[in-house]
């Protein structure tokens, strides 16, 4: 028993795993004769179970929202960059007609066609 408290309610999240691992390989028989040599009851130990394993199954699930989101990121950033450089070059094309009509003016003069 942990630190020699009898009370499972007051034992450390540390100590239920550790009972839980002792007892995953456990046949119901052999996990029976293991609690009542603990002084627990059966019902405690699946519980603890169950909670260590919605426990992994919240951070697998988590992990996984994490992952989608983070490919939902990654489209988004090659599409803005995608975006940015697509406007870049018209820019450049603007400034470069803008160039050259300023440089036609001052060779031809300042000739407006209608």
């Amino acid at each position: 028993m942990p630190s020699g408290n009898t009370e499972t309610e007051r034992w450390s999240t540390q100590d239920k795993f550790s009972i839980v691992v002792e007892t995953a390989a456990l046949s119901e028989i052999e996990l029976s004769e293991y609690c009542r040599a603990k002084g627990l009851y059966v019902e405690q130990v699946q519980a603890w179970r169950n909670a260590c394993m919605q426990a992994n199954g919240g951070i697998a699930e988590q992990a996984n929202q994490l992952q989608k989101e983070l490919r939902d990121k990654d489209r988004e950033v090659k599409e803005l960059a995608r975006e940015l450089q697509r406007k870049e070059a018209a820019l450049a094309e603007t400034a470069a007609l803008l160039v050259l009509r300023k440089k036609a003016r001052a060779i031809w003069g300042d000739q407006e066609e209608d």
